[in-house]
């Protein structure tokens, strides 16, 4: 069944480190938003799936992101959430693959649940039941026969 989350309501992700996001929630509209930044849009032929990643993530963060706590600079001032700072954060290895996992899986968790389904009763799946008797073993062995024509 799939369970709808009607509730619109940023909420806050934690990242690690000390670091959380205040994030909108993942929808079709911002994905298709991400999708459309130029920048993504721009890639050239034969980009690795790797680097589309990083800059698919990084647009999708900038749009996402509304606020945060634990990221200063140098001196450990805090730093405003723009997209420069959204971007040097995702360069860091740990906090990139939390906000893969945390929020951009997360949304996608719901592609997986509409996927799924129980094993089929009839299908040759391990959870199906048999539907045809077992061949008798002498009716098996003897050979076909056929009409004769007069």
């Amino acid at each position: 069944m799939l369970r709808l989350n009607l509730a619109r309501e940023p909420w806050w992700l934690d990242l690690g480190l000390g670091v959380r996001v205040r994030v909108e929630p993942l929808t079709t509209a911002l994905m298709v938003a991400a999708r459309s930044d130029p920048i993504v849009r721009r890639l050239p032929e034969g980009t690795s799936d790797d680097e589309i990643a990083v800059i698919f993530g990084k647009a999708l963060a900038e749009r996402a992101i509304l606020d945060w706590e634990g990221v200063g600079d140098a001196d450990g001032s805090p730093v405003a959430v723009t997209p420069a700072a959204i971007a040097a954060l995702l360069d860091i290895w740990p906090i990139f693959e939390r906000f893969q996992m945390g929020y951009v899986a997360r949304g996608l968790e719901l592609a997986a649940e509409k996927n799924a389904s129980a094993p089929s009763p009839t299908g040759s799946t391990a959870g199906a039941k048999p539907t045809a008797r077992p061949a008798h073993p002498a009716r098996a062995a003897a050979p076909a026969r056929t009409a004769r024509k007069s």
